[in-house]
């Protein structure tokens, strides 16, 4: 009678360029490029666009060898970003960014989704899967942004429509696709503005093309996710994973769940839902 031999599970696949950017470092059309021009290697060998890799595989970019897990969970931090503080990786002018308190990751690197500029508070995401931050931060997406903003005086009715419509500044059409009264007295008066990009300040520009300075700016929502009201100025915490897998879904990715055990890491996940309902993208 033959004997009996064990079956063994093929290694798992995955091209190279959408491995890389899945483990944060650099987005798909970054890294083939890397491909392109030589800087990634697969066992010694140049690597080619469209290469398939296991986690066997020997891979280094730039030199530097790159440790391959295909099992490794996404991840989305929250932040309310203070002001002063910078989005960059690396401040030459010494100042603190958002990337200071992270927590460190099992592999990759964390991707900002989206910036702030330096005055601006607020709710910032960030994931150490690439393919994730492209496609929220992609226009085409069609991922809004709100803010609450402080300006020095009340808009007329009229102000307000022509910043629905839309204005031309410095050769941009720019215009919120909404934009709602808060609340406020004297100089000081609130409103809540939508837009559907968040070109360079565009907030700004857009309420000094009707003559109104903004004093104050605050980024309340990216697409369905909200700054919740128990995050303070400068804390950070994980997205849940019920939370994840809608976010996942909506922008029509496949989503990893975390392993038995793997989760919550090191206390700091969110309170609760950090989710609005949003319409299907």
């Amino acid at each position: 009678m033959p004997k009996k031999t064990e079956s063994v599970a093929p290694l798992v696949t995955e091209k190279i360029h959408k491995l890389l950017a899945s483990i944060g470092l650099g987005s798909r059309r970054q890294i083939e490029g890397w491909i392109a021009s030589g800087r990634v290697v697969v066992n010694g060998e140049p690597a080619h666009v469209g290469q398939r890799v296991t986690s066997a595989d020997r891979v280094e970019v730039d030199g530097k060898s790159v440790a391959l897990r295909l099992d490794v969970a996404p991840e989305i931090i929250i932040i309310n970003k203070a002001s002063g503080v910078v989005c960059s990786r690396r401040d030459e002018e010494g100042r603190a960014t958002v990337f200071d308190d992270l927590p460190k990751l099992r592999q990759g690197r964390w991707i900002s989704i989206g910036r702030l500029d330096m005055q601006t508070t607020g709710l910032l995401l960030l994931t150490n899967d690439g393919d994730l931050a492209h496609k929220m931060m992609h226009p085409s997406t069609g991922l809004d942004r709100e803010y609450a903003v402080r300006v020095n005086g009340e808009l007329e009715n009229e102000e307000l429509a022509k910043l629905r419509a839309g204005v031309e500044v410095e050769g941009e059409k720019l215009r919120f696709s909404d934009i709602r009264y808060f609340n406020g007295s004297g100089n000081n008066h609130w409103y809540h503005v939508v837009l559907t990009e968040g070109k360079n300040r565009e907030v700004r520009r857009l309420f000094e093309s009707v003559g109104y300075t903004v004093s104050r700016l605050k980024r309340v929502r990216y697409g369905p996710v909200i700054l919740p009201s128990w995050l303070r100025n400068r804390q950070w915490a994980f997205l849940q994973p019920d939370d994840m897998a809608v976010l996942y879904k909506l922008l029509k990715l496949s989503y990893k769940s975390p392993k038995q055990g793997r989760m919550p890491r090191r206390g700091r996940l969110a309170k609760g839902s950090c989710l609005l309902p949003y319409p299907e993208l």
